[in-house]
This record gives C-alpha cells, sequence and structure tokens, in this order.
C-alpha cells in the first residue's frame, strides 16, 4: 500500500459568529492563527502536499498559509464541498488524505498519525474518523455504531432524533480517507439535510455501499474543540495554556503561579528557571538554563541568556537579547537591544536600538533617544560603563569602553574610553533667598485678598 500522504484543511468559512473582520481560522490561540496550529499539526506527519481550502475573497487566508497552496470553494455548501474543492491537487494521487478543519487548533500529530496507521493497516476500511465523548451538552454530530464495531452513520445534530441526541460518541471532525476513492465518494454527497449542505460525515454511507468499512478513532475531547463564537476562542486559549504551564513545568520550569503565566506556541525555557506572577510571553522568546523572570513582566520577540534577572515589571520587546548573568529590572522597557553579559539597567529606563557591553551600569531614567521623527538611530554603550540616572543619549552616539556619563546629561557626542561626558548648567544658590520670596507672596496674596 502507498504511503503517500496528503492533508486537506478546511478554512472557507467566514466565521459569521465571531463578529470580526478578520476571517476566523486566523484568529490566535498561542500568538498562533488557528489555521497555523492545524498546518503544523499536519507538517508533523512529513505529508507530500498539504492543501488549504478557502472562499472567495480570502486573499487574507492564501497569504497566511503559504507556501502551501489553496483551493477555492466558490459556494461555501458545507465541508463535503470544501474538501471536492481539492480534487484538482489530487489528481492521480492515490496515497492517504486527512482531513481537517482549520479552526481545531489544540489537535496533535500522534493522533492523527494513529488515524492514519489504522487505515493503512486493514485495507477494508475506507474511512477512519475521529470520535470523542462528549458528556456535556453540545451541537456535535453523533456517531452511530453498528453492532460490528464499525461505523454506521454520523447524524448531525440539527438532524438527529431525541434518542440519537442522547449518544456521547461525537464527531471529532477529522477524517483519514482512501485518496484513490474520496473524491469518487465525495461526487456522490447530497444535500438533503436541514442546513441544506453537502456533509462530509455522508461519506461513511457511501463508502459502505462500496463495500468499505469506517473506523472510529477515540481522541481526547480537547483536542478535536472547535471555534465558533469568541467564547470558544477564550476556552481553548485557556486549555492550550493548561497543556504549556503542565509541559514547562515537567521539563524544569518552575512557575510560581501557574494559571497567570501565558505562553505562546513557540516559546522555550530551559532548566531551573524561575517565573514569577502575572508573566505573558508573547511570540520568539528564548529563556535559557537558571534565569529568573520575575512578576509582571511583558516579553516578546526575546532571547534571555543563562542566569539574566528580568523584572519585576520589564517589558522586553523584539529585538531584545539579553547576556548570561545580566540585570533588566523594573520599568525597563528594551526594543532591538543588546544587553551585554553582567551588565545592569535596574530601573525606569527606556533601551532602544542600543548596544550594551558587558558590566555596564544604566542608571535610572536613562533614555537612549534612537527615533529623530524620520529614522532610527543605533546608541553604543561600552563595557564597564557608567550611565549616570536620567541621562538622555541622543543616537547616533557611542560611549566608550570604562566612560563615565554624569547624572542628568544629554550627550548628543561620542564619549571616548574611560572619559567623562557631562552637560550640565553651573548651580546657583543664593543664600536667605527663601524668606525675602515667602515675605513678598504673603503681601501679595494679602493685597489681592484686599486685607
Amino acid at each position: 500500500m502507498s504511503k503517500k500522504l496528503g492533508c486537506i484543511i478546511l478554512a472557507a468559512g467566514k466565521g459569521t459568529r465571531m463578529k470580526s473582520a478578520l476571517l476566523k481560522p486566523l484568529h490566535e490561540i498561542g500568538g498562533r492563527a488557528m489555521v497555523k496550529h492545524v498546518i503544523a499539526a499536519a507538517e508533523a506527519l512529513s505529508p507530500d502536499k498539504i492543501v488549504v481550502v478557502i472562499g472567495p475573497d480570502m486573499e487574507q487566508m492564501a497569504e497566511a498559509v503559504r507556501p502551501h497552496v489553496t483551493a477555492l470553494q466558490s459556494v461555501v455548501n458545507g465541508t463535503g464541498g470544501a474538501a471536492l474543492a481539492a480534487k484538482e491537487h489530487f489528481k492521480g494521487f492515490e496515497g492517504d488524505i486527512l482531513i481537517m478543519a482549520g479552526d481545531t487548533p489544540l489537535m496533535t500529530a500522534p493522533i492523527l498519525q494513529k488515524m492514519i496507521d489504522i487505515r493503512r493497516q486493514f485495507p477494508a476500511i475506507g474511512l477512519t474518523f475521529a470520535g470523542m465523548h462528549v458528556t456535556e451538552p453540545n451541537t456535535y454530530g453523533r456517531m452511530v455504531m453498528d453492532d460490528d464495531g464499525t461505523l454506521k452513520k454520523i447524524v448531525e445534530f440539527k438532524d438527529a432524533s431525541a434518542e440519537e441526541k442522547n449518544i456521547t460518541l461525537c464527531n471529532g471532525g477529522v477524517v483519514c480517507a482512501d485518496g484513490a476513492k474520496l473524491f469518487q465518494w465525495l461526487s456522490q454527497v447530497g444535500n438533503d439535510n436541514a442546513q441544506g449542505e453537502y456533509y462530509l460525515t455522508d461519506l461513511l454511507v457511501i463508502a459502505r455501499k462500496d463495500n468499505r468499512q469506517t473506523h472510529v478513532v477515540e481522541v481526547p475531547a480537547e483536542e478535536m474543540e472547535g471555534v465558533n463564537t469568541r467564547v470558544d476562542l477564550a476556552r481553548l486559549e485557556k486549555l492550550f495554556q493548561k497543556k504549556q504551564r503542565e509541559e514547562h513545568m515537567l521539563s524544569g520550569v518552575t512557575l510560581i503561579d501557574p494559571d497567570t503565566v501565558y505562553f505562546s506556541y513557540d516559546t522555550l525555557i530551559g532548566q531551573d528557571v524561575i517565573i514569577e506572577p502575572n508573566v505573558f510571553f508573547g511570540p520568539g522568546v528564548i529563556v535559557r538554563n537558571n534565569a529568573h523572570i520575575r512578576a509582571n513582566c511583558h516579553i516578546t520577540g526575546t532571547e534571555i541568556d543563562e542566569g539574566a534577572h528580568v523584572g519585576p515589571f520589564a517589558r522586553l520587546r523584539p529585538g531584545t537579547k539579553i547576556g548570561k548573568e545580566a540585570h533588566v529590572g523594573n520599568f525597563v522597557e528594551t526594543k532591538n537591544a543588546h544587553i551585554g553579559a553582567g551588565a545592569k539597567a535596574g530601573h525606569l529606563s527606556y533601551l532602544g536600538d542600543a548596544e550594551v557591553g558587558e558590566k555596564a551600569n544604566i542608571g535610572a531614567g536613562t533614555i537612549t533617544c534612537n527615533y529623530d521623527g524620520f529614522l532610527k538611530h543605533k546608541t553604543k554603550i561600552g563595557k564597564e560603563s557608567f550611565i549616570g540616572s536620567n541621562s538622555a543619549l541622543v543616537a547616533p552616539v557611542t560611549i566608550g569602553n570604562g566612560a563615565f556619563i554624569g547624572a542628568g546629561s544629554t550627550i548628543s557626542q561620542n564619549v571616548p574610553d574611560n572619559a567623562l561626558g557631562i552637560t550640565r548648567a553651573p548651580q546657583i544658590t543664593k543664600e536667605g533667598w527663601v524668606p525675602e520670596y515667602r515675605q513678598k507672596k504673603i503681601k501679595e496674596k494679602a493685597k489681592k485678598d484686599g486685607k
């Protein structure tokens, strides 16, 4: 039997119940569009091709799923019609074809592989469907089993009788089919149902007429849940985060209050990292061993090296790299900044488009003035330099190794190694000035009040 595999991902529905201008499968779970989660699960199976079915005027979807090809379902008329729209991409294809929904972001490759393996193992099986046991009220299609343990039919909820609605085995929405027969079967699907749509679930009745069995692969309900509303989206985000937290803790990460830490799909955390409450990791974050992320930090697009300390209340934006044993403290914001090993920016600073050398010390209130209203410019701060509090470094500017910048300075010219840079007006002190000034103001107030 051929080992070829093709995948069809159904993403043609606009998702009107989301009440959004954004197409439903492009809404994000864990910082990645739902359809991209599904594509990632499919890619893990090393398929020969992936085809994403889209509807009219969905250029945004086509762009999002590149480099995979798209097929157009010109009339959105059900899952059966959507799968059939991919026919031209599978001419002469005789492997297995996996059909998935683009709004089920929690499915995993091992479950999909199990469905493929069972279909390949027994030539009599033409289809495998994912099934899940759901006991709470729901509107999933019900799976009616035959006496021989094969799947007899799937009844969509709106077409189900009261007795059928009591069935707890529900359709998970994933199908693995014999690719040599799939499109022949799909062309026979009708739309005589409450929705007037062409259901993918009718395939098994047609396959049975062709003497091919349909088997159910039971899967965890959480992996098969789809999204119709923003309520569903929030629920799946919660499930995604729960899984991420558990995986990180089992891998050697300490989460002091797990429910308050949020991960993205690609967050990488090393061993013996401590993460305090209320930390948000956006996409593109790597945290290496023994780092400590203190409470209330927002981090995205950042690499944090071993033993570094971040926060509390730090915001690290894309392009940030924090070196070994470096410290970025409370109310410090970075963007496209490389903080050298052992460097410190303890509090209340903005470091944008900057290079900070090893063991440099950035005083409170320091700002790298990187934007001139038209272009961004770079600030270079040498190793073991000292930047005094409330300093403004006007880029492009270089502070040399071991240099000192006096507190309150605005530096717009390069400062050589081991030099002092300072811009500060002379201090004026007038002794005895306050009592005289106070008496003057008292008289002015009395005059104004008519006294």
